[in-house]
């Protein structure tokens, strides 16, 4: 009798994929704190850092990164990118712009932004060991707000929430051994890295100022009178002054350096003197004093120049032949 005898031989064959770790990007900006400014320009920076990690994959591994940063109008920035802006407590708006280069020539954009698509590019290429590797890189944010007129005082602010105001998109390529290819961009080549953002905030301030121009204040010249003053003689001079908007002021008037009292006076080379009096209405029926909430005069600015009128008057009265003069000192309270 013959026996066979039959072996069923199973052949198996594994193929492995080659071993891939995600690769993650994430940045973080400091803040761009402007100096104060009453309208002229004025600088700062802030500092982007960005940090693309690869976990473990080989002792001679590589990672290239192909990434794109872009930067939008910001949540208080009323959705535009030229100009952008910041506005405070009063929703009172100032220009400012973020820009990619020293000279602040090239705006910080975003990537497919119809008005300013000029993003930030950043490329990482970094060793990836049995522990996994890492590279950060950093990128400047020049900051300016223009010189510009009618600004209201107060905080600034425009926030660039996490979200919607920033955006890292990217595109990664590993090799176990050698040198991956650079993806083709930040959206294409290469695989698909997770989008993520940076929150940062842009900070300035307008100070409550204000600045008499021209200095000094024009002189009230009420001409040349008879000895015998029989008719009130009236006269004006100006005042000129800017202030910044929303600062409330109050402009003060001294007696003079010959005073009697509440009395100003004039006085000439030999000592006789002229009384007169100066008035914050063209009625000439309120005084104008020194002392602050009582008998100055108030106001807000409004950014732009505020010219105030002094009502001057020198009343019937018989004086000496002679030129009189006094020195009256504005005091400008803010």
């Amino acid at each position: 009798m013959s026996r066979w005898l039959s072996l069923a031989l199973l052949c198996l064959l594994w193929i492995a994929a080659p071993a891939r770790a995600a690769t993650t990007c994430t940045g973080s900006m400091t803040a761009l704190n402007f100096p104060a400014t009453t309208g002229a320009i004025s600088d700062a920076t802030a500092t982007l850092t960005v940090t693309c990690s690869t976990g473990a994959l080989s002792l001679l591994a590589r990672a290239k990164v192909n990434m794109c940063v872009s930067i939008f109008s910001g949540t208080d920035g009323g959705g535009t990118l030229a100009p952008r802006r910041m506005i405070n407590g009063f929703n009172d708006p100032m220009q400012m712009q973020l820009y990619t280069d020293a000279a602040r020539s090239a705006i910080w954009g975003a990537r497919g932004n119809a008005t300013v698509p000029n993003f930030v590019p950043l490329q990482f290429d970094y060793a990836v060991p049995l522990l996994g590797g890492s590279q950060t890189l950093t990128a400047t944010l020049y900051g300016r707000i223009p010189a510009q007129t009618g600004l209201n005082a107060g905080t600034y602010i425009n926030r660039f929430t996490a979200g919607a105001d920033t955006l890292i998109e990217f595109r990664y390529a590993e090799a176990l051994l050698g040198t991956p290819a650079m993806p083709a961009s930040c959206l294409s080549g290469g695989s698909a890295g997770t989008p993520s953002t940076f929150p940062f905030t842009v900070n300035g301030s307008v100070p409550n100022t204000c600045t008499l121009t021209p200095k000094p204040v024009p002189d009230l010249a009420f001409g040349n009178v008879p000895g015998v003053i029989t008719a009130n003689v009236d006269r004006t001079t100006d005042i000129g002054m800017v202030c910044t908007g929303r600062t409330a002021w109050q402009i003060g008037l001294n007696n003079g350096l010959y005073a009697s009292g509440t009395i100003r006076r004039m006085r000439n080379a030999g000592g006789q003197f002229v009384p007169y009096e100066l008035y914050r209405n063209a009625g000439r029926t309120l005084r104008w004093g020194n002392t602050v909430g009582t008998d100055t005069l108030t106001g807000t600015g409004t950014g732009v120049a505020q010219p105030q009128t002094v009502y001057g008057r020198v009343a019937p009265q018989t004086a000496t032949v002679g030129s009189y003069s006094d020195t009256i000192t504005v005091t400008v309270t803010y």
